[in-house]
């Protein structure tokens, strides 16, 4: 069990870590950067329902820091429920 818990918040940061990064990189890469398409093509997806949901404020897209704050949400809850199992 420790194993699966440990997963999970490997995971959980990874995916924060290239949330970050897609956001940073986007102010220094062309779009159609083959890392940068690459990174996008895998956070993207999780981006684009909250990017329907949340609106621009400016020029700003709020719309990473939901997802990773979404992702720590759940990963705390991942976290607790197997605590619980043990």
């Amino acid at each position: 069990m420790d194993i699966l818990i440990r997963l999970v918040n490997v995971f959980a940061q990874l995916l924060i870590l290239l949330v970050i990064l897609s956001s940073v990189l986007s102010f220094f890469l062309d779009p159609y950067h083959p890392v940068r398409r690459s990174i996008d093509n895998i956070v993207g997806p999780l981006l684009n329902p909250i990017r329907r949901v949340v609106p621009l404020v400016g020029m700003f897209d709020f719309s990473p820091l939901v997802l990773i704050l979404l992702i720590e949400v759940v990963r705390i809850a991942l976290v607790n429920f197997m605590y619980a199992l043990r």
